[in-house]
């Protein structure tokens, strides 16, 4: 097996959400500070994505970072710059927005992981097309990735649907559900309040 590393994705423009994603606090802690610690806890090293404009912000200063470069736009500007530092690792990428995430279902992840494939995937319980920010890809789906971005074509879960990839089932249904909205935080926020208090 090659080494795994990990990468919070946290260099998003939270547009819908009108605030820092990474910021957030479902519980005590901003969710960049949960989303790093759980995944640092199944992974050998463990980074954040940022653009070059967010390297100095106080929230994300204090994680070791890796920063975007020209290619590809999104999430997929942040794989790409993991995969090009490290090239002989396999990245297990988590989005910073996934408040219901759990150590069962990166478990399960990692011990169900194909390194013959280029990546291994949850299904999404929504529309069971591959989640493509909660997945490990393999050192040699960088070069297909690298096509893909210059065809133009920039979305990751269009990549893991269109390529060789193992494709798991969720361990909890609401494990991989994010948070884009205002109201979409208020609804989980209440969730895991009441799962708190139960």
């Amino acid at each position: 097996m090659t080494p795994l590393f990990g990468l919070v994705l946290a260099g998003g423009r939270s547009r819908r959400m009108q605030a820092d994603k990474a910021a957030l606090a479902y519980g005590e802690r901003p969710q960049l500070a949960e989303a790093f610690d759980l995944l640092a806890r199944h992974v050998h090293r463990t980074w954040i994505s940022v653009r070059a404009d967010q390297a100095g912000e106080t929230l994300r200063s204090g994680y070791p970072q890796i920063v975007d470069g020209t290619a590809g736009r999104g999430p997929v500007a942040g794989i790409i710059a993991a995969q090009a530092q490290h090239p002989e690792a396999a990245w297990l990428v988590l989005a910073c927005d996934l408040p219901f995430l759990d150590d069962a279902t990166l478990g399960t992840l990692i011990a169900r992981r194909d390194a013959g494939r280029l990546a291994t995937a949850f299904r999404s319980r929504h529309d069971g097309l591959p989640e493509p920010l909660c997945a490990i890809y393999e050192p040699r789906s960088g070069e297909a990735i690298l096509a893909q971005v210059a065809a133009g074509r920039d979305c990751p879960r269009k990549f893991l649907a269109e390529n060789d990839v193992l494709l798991l089932e969720p361990v909890t249904s609401v494990a991989l559900d994010n948070a884009n909205t205002p109201e979409d935080a208020a609804t989980m926020r209440a969730a895991l309040d009441a799962r708190g208090a139960a």
